[in-house]
């Protein structure tokens, strides 16, 4: 069996278990815990090497950290993320790879519809502003100061182009949190699924040791985004793990 085929099986595995235990979990909890403080975050963090430990929650209400300014909406589905990974530099070389938009190109993840690997993102890039036909080049490390604003566009292999907002909140040698929400809408088939800042997404990356970081990854869907969009947890969990994949330099 190759080493795809066998990360194929495991995913699986690990989908139908996530997917379990998020719909019971879902119901005890309140929701997912950002690591902003000393408390252990929810879900914990998986070690070096294995696969992110996930946990889905449909119709929940985050109580926002004081580190993530996030409104106190009902969300209609939020996907947590949360593994270790190995990295040799500080949070600088991190951050590169969030400024790094036009290396979003190709990223890979497995469709649940099509039951194969497809291309996540088929085109990315930086813009100078909110405006589509703003291209510039990738953003640079030390444009990507903390409070800063940043946008680019994306096209993914389900909808057009559609411009983000990325917004840096920290930007220390062992601390980076960035957030993005879509500015534009997401359409599909002549539908809006996500009207402007429905679609949220944050990244906590720290350092735990000298060779080891962790990714914390919050994915959410706003209650006023279309039903339709929330209707496949899987294809969520899939695309998230894609892109924690990429900014941890995670094997495909």
């Amino acid at each position: 069996m190759s080493v795809s085929s066998k990360f194929e099986l495991a995913y699986v595995v690990v989908l139908a278990l996530v997917l379990g235990c998020g719909a019971a979990y879902s119901t005890i909890d309140a929701g997912p815990r950002a690591p902003c403080g000393r408390d252990e975050p929810v879900p914990t963090y998986a070690a070096v090497a294995e696969l992110p430990n996930v946990q889905t929650w449909k119709g929940v209400s985050l109580q926002r950290p004081d580190c993530l300014p996030w409104p106190r909406d009902r969300f209609r589905l939020v996907v947590a993320l949360a593994g270790s990974f190995n990295h040799r530099g500080d949070g600088a070389s991190l951050l590169e790879r969030f400024g790094a938009i036009s290396k979003m190109r190709g990223i890979p993840y497995w469709s649940v519809t099509e039951r194969a690997w497809r291309v996540l993102i088929k085109d990315a890039f930086a813009l100078d502003g909110p405006d589509p036909s703003s291209r510039r080049d990738d953003f640079k490390t030390e444009e990507m100061k903390p409070g800063t604003e940043f946008y680019f566009a994306e096209e993914d292999n389900r909808s057009g182009t559609v411009v983000y907002r990325m917004h840096v909140l920290e930007a220390g040698a062992n601390r980076v949190v960035v957030t993005t929400e879509n500015a534009t809408p997401v359409r599909r088939f002549g539908l809006t699924l996500f009207p402007p800042h429905s679609l949220r997404a944050a990244y906590f990356v720290q350092r735990r040791d000298s060779d080891v970081w962790t990714l914390y990854g919050l994915s959410a869907s706003g209650e006023e985004a279309s039903a339709l969009a929330s209707s496949s947890e899987a294809s969520y969990v899939n695309r998230a793990t894609a892109l924690y994949r990429h900014f941890t330099g995670s094997p495909k």
